[in-house]
């Protein structure tokens, strides 16, 4: 399936129009600073506990737009006094990886100051030539590990999470990850040994760790029935066990 895909990017060259599911002008979650949010439409995996489904779906519909960089540069414009930085999600934006970086790349160009950050699952071989210029032109990552062990993330995605292991060390060594983002899920997945996990690759970094506690709203009614919130209790003990490793930031939203 990753071959598959890959093939696909790599012979896709049409890299001029990209379908953005919305675009949020001022945001405070997604990365340092007040920022522009760019939600990409399309993504390549169907998470249980996905809080936007709309942007699953792969091209263009009633809920999305469509952009040139020209066009989405003039949306930055608008914003450019009042933001640190753009970062660009999903869906998952990876799969638009050449507009990104031609549009990261006239960031850099039109806009020195503003930092460009990614937030995606980690699905695709960051490490592979392909990539070069979408990693060049990114200042930071944001990388989901949704868990350490296979079966569950099979479980919880559908595919395994080869790729995501391998980028987080990839990016971790070259020194482009801002932040690591785990959703808790109590009963469903085995938190623990995930948060003890990343916690001992990041632990003598500057990489923030980010768990998010699993909240039911907004998730399709078909999927994870019956799964409650975890307690605060139990957020606060995940985070003792990362801090315990040397993270400098453990954050619970």
């Amino acid at each position: 399936m990753e071959k598959l895909l890959i093939e696909n990017l790599e012979n896709n060259t049409e890299d001029k129009i990209a379908v953005v599911n919305k675009i949020i002008k001022f945001s405070n979650v997604d990365g340092p600073g007040n920022r522009i949010a760019i939600f990409f439409q399309g993504c390549n995996i169907d998470c249980a506990y996905c809080h936007n489904p709309e942007t699953i779906s792969i091209g263009s519909n009633e809920y999305t737009k469509n952009y040139s960089v020209t066009s989405l540069l003039e949306e930055v414009e608008k914003v450019k006094h009042f933001i640190k930085g753009v970062t660009v999600s999903g869906g998952e934006c990876s799969l638009q990886y050449q507009f990104i970086s031609n549009f990261f790349k006239n960031i850099k160009l039109k806009y020195p100051n503003l930092t460009c950050f990614v937030d995606t699952n980690g699905t695709l071989d960051l490490s592979k030539d392909l990539f070069r210029d979408f990693i060049k032109y990114t200042d930071y990552f944001m990388l989901d590990v949704k868990a350490w062990k296979s079966d569950d993330h099979i479980k919880l995605t559908g595919i395994n999470n080869d790729n995501i292991l391998k980028n987080l060390l990839f990016l971790k060594n070259s020194n482009k990850l801002f932040e690591v983002r785990t959703v808790i899920v109590p009963g469903v997945l085995d938190n623990e040994t995930t948060v003890e996990k990343v916690s001992e690759i990041i632990s003598d970094t500057e990489i923030n760790y980010k768990l998010i506690k699993y909240r039911s709203i907004g998730v399709r009614e078909t999927k994870l029935v019956g799964i409650n919130s975890p307690t605060t209790q139990y957020m606060e003990n995940l985070k003792k066990l990362s801090l315990s490793f040397g993270i400098k930031n453990v954050v619970i939203i």
